[in-house]
């Protein structure tokens, strides 16, 4: 496991000294093809470093951070858009936006310091279940393989949320600005429009809009008009999820894609555009309650990735490695924390 936390060091060493190279290049061409042309190189090798690791977790948060979020992130850079545009006046500033799962936001200090404590509260409560579910894992050989899945799903939220808040903390340690949430307590969603826009993994939802939803529903406006703009949009930013997450279970397993990942995210993206189709035709006095449209939505949700999105991750081990590899990544990482 210690040359694997080599491997991880040196990846994002390289991957720093790529983000230096895009940095310089930002400032010295105009926007457009040129640039696009510049940083091709550097989409390849996001892509090529999750391979040099072989132990499961490592190579997944890398393929998320470099191969999907910050490979997304230069390609809108190429044309001039944010959050890598216009260029920080700080390299550091700018290699910790494009490589971490972050989003910097305008300070607004009341509101964080009456935020605080309730978050404090929630965060504990959320590593107590994680425990828990660590400790039920002992005796998954006694459980229904149903409620294993279950259990990984709610694993799978809760870790990837620390990890991401992890990511936070240092960059806030680090640079000083304030970084937006990456969830907003899912489990309140009222819908799956809900749900995947304003509440699940905010900064895919931040980077899916302007490269995907935004381009899709410009020109299906003029094919469809502005009433049903939206709907083509909505189902390309779900296929390109379940594209990029089939490429990141690929990291993870090294197994040939299965598509089952895919097919979850289109099963959801056709959901979604009928939730959007029924809020357009629905009269609102005519519609579910929120209470009851929300635990429709999160149990469509669960049932779904228990019939599609975790069954792959679970064929090949990746649950019961993950335990192990995700608690010598945390004391890595808290290691290298400067508090």
């Amino acid at each position: 496991m210690e040359i694997e936390h080599y491997n991880f060091i040196k990846v994002w060493i390289l991957a720093i000294i790529s983000l230096c190279y895009c940095y310089y290049i930002s400032s010295k061409l105009p926007k457009g093809i040129f640039k696009l042309i510049s940083l091709t190189p550097i989409f390849i090798f996001f892509l090529y470093l999750p391979l040099t690791i072989s132990t499961a977790y490592l190579a997944g948060i890398t393929a998320f951070f470099l191969s999907w979020l910050a490979n997304f992130k230069l390609l809108l850079l190429c044309f001039d858009q944010p959050p890598l545009s216009p260029p920080p006046s700080n390299l550091f500033h700018f290699i910790s936006l494009a490589s971490l799962p972050i989003k910097s936001k305008q300070k607004t200090p009341s509101q964080n310091k009456s935020q605080q404590p309730q978050r404090s509260i929630l965060f504990a409560i959320k590593v107590l279940i994680l425990a828990l579910l660590y400790h039920c894992y002992g005796h998954k050989q006694n459980l229904h393989k149903n409620v294993v899945l279950v259990m990984f799903c709610v694993r799978i939220y809760i870790e990837l949320e620390l990890a991401l808040a992890l990511a936070a903390t240092l960059a806030r340690a680090m640079f000083g600005f304030e970084i937006e949430p990456q969830f907003n307590e899912p489990y309140l969603a009222t819908s799956l429009q809900d749900f995947w826009g304003r509440r699940w993994n905010l900064m895919v939802t931040s980077i899916l809009r302007p490269t995907v939803y935004y381009p899709i529903r410009r020109i299906s406006t003029r094919l469809l008009g502005s009433r049903w703009s939206s709907l083509p949009a909505v189902v390309a930013v779900f296929v390109v999820s379940g594209l990029m997450h089939e490429l990141i279970f690929y990291y993870m397993t090294r197994v040939a894609p299965t598509w089952e990942v895919a097919r979850f995210f289109i099963l959801h993206g056709v959901a979604v555009v009928e939730e959007v189709v029924v809020k357009k035709v629905v009269p609102d006095k005519m519609r579910l309650h929120p209470v009851v449209s929300g635990a429709l939505a999160l149990g469509f949700v669960a049932v779904t990735a228990v019939w599609l999105f975790l069954p792959q991750l679970v064929r090949n081990g990746v649950d019961e490695k993950n335990i192990g590899e995700y608690s010598k990544l945390m004391d890595l990482i808290k290691g290298l924390l400067p508090f």
